[in-house]
C-alpha cells in the first residue's frame, strides 16, 4: 500500500497534490502535514492489523523538506510507539536527488532509519541520476522505478532495455524492484518476463479510500486473490 494525499476543500472539492504540496514544501507546512499522514498511516495500517486483516506493508512519502527536518527520527519514534505500529511494516519513499544532495547527512539519516527497522525506498527512479556505486552506499530495501520509463515498455525498445537494466541492478544489490505507473496488460506482462517484484498502477486499482480498500482485504481474506500494489486514499480536511 502507498498513502496517498488530496486535500478535500469545501469550495474547490478535492484538490489533487501537485497543486498544494509544492506550497506547503515552500512555507515548511509540510512538515505538521506529513506528521498527520505518518500518524494516520500507521493508525489505519494497526486498525486492520487487530481486524486480523493481511499484515500489509505501507509506504509513506517524504520530501526532501520532511527528511531534512531536525525532529524526523523523534517524530517517527513517537509515532510508532503511540500507534503500536510495527516498525517493519512501515516503508519511507525519498526521491532519489536526495541521494547526491549532501551524502554524508543522507546516509547518517538512512542509518539511523533503518537502525529502528523501518524500510526505505527511493521513488521515481531514473529521474535522478544516481550511480551503481552510489546505490551500493546507502542501506536501502526498494527502489520504485520512474512511470517514465514504464508508459512505453512494450512499444519503445529504448524503454524497454533502460527497464530491464534497472531491474538487473536492482537485484544485484538484493532490493525489491516496483514498476510505477503500471496500466495496461502488455506492460504488466513484460515486467513478470523480467521478474520484476511488484507492480503499481491504475492495471489493478484506482486510488481508494480506507473503507474500500477494507474491502479488498475482506475479499482477498475470503481467498480472492489481489495482485500488485494499490494506492491508500488519505483526505486531508480543511
Amino acid at each position: 500500500m502507498e498513502a496517498l494525499l488530496r486535500w478535500q476543500h469545501p469550495d474547490l472539492g478535492m484538490v489533487a497534490p501537485m497543486l498544494f504540496i509544492p506550497v506547503a514544501e515552500e512555507t515548511g507546512l509540510i512538515v505538521p502535514i506529513g506528521k498527520w499522514v505518518l500518524q494516520t498511516a500507521c493508525l489505519q495500517n494497526v486498525t486492520w492489523q487487530r481486524q486480523g486483516r493481511t499484515r500489509l506493508r505501507i509506504a509513506v512519502n517524504l520530501t526532501a523538506r520532511q527528511f531534512s527536518d531536525e525532529h524526523l527520527l523523534r517524530d517517527l519514534d513517537a509515532i510508532l510507539k503511540s500507534t503500536g505500529m510495527e516498525a517493519g511494516l512501515l516503508e519511507l519513499e525519498i526521491h532519489e536527488s536526495l541521494l547526491i544532495r549532501d551524502i554524508d547527512k543522507t546516509l547518517r539519516i538512512l542509518t539511523d532509519l533503518k537502525s529502528m527497522g523501518i524500510k526505505i525506498a527511493i521513488d521515481d527512479f531514473g529521474t535522478g541520476y544516481s550511480s551503481l556505486a552510489t546505490l551500493q552506499r546507502f542501506p536501502l530495501d526498494t527502489i520504485k522505478i520512474d512511470r517514465s520509463y514504464i508508459r512505453d515498455i512494450a512499444t519503445r525498445g529504448e524503454d524497454s532495455n533502460l527497464t530491464q537494466a534497472i531491474i538487473s541492478m536492482g537485484k544485484s544489490l538484493s532490493l525489491t524492484v516496483v514498476a510505477q505507473g503500471v496500466e495496461t496488460k502488455e506492460q504488466a506482462d513484460f515486467l513478470r518476463e523480467h521478474a520484476c517484484d511488484e507492480f503499481q498502477g491504475f492495471y489493478f486499482n484506482k486510488p481508494m479510500s480506507a473503507a474500500q480498500f477494507t474491502g479488498l482485504l475482506q475479499a482477498q481474506d475470503a481467498g480472492v486473490t489481489l495482485a500488485g500494489s494499490r494506492g491508500l486514499l488519505m483526505t486531508m480536511p480543511r
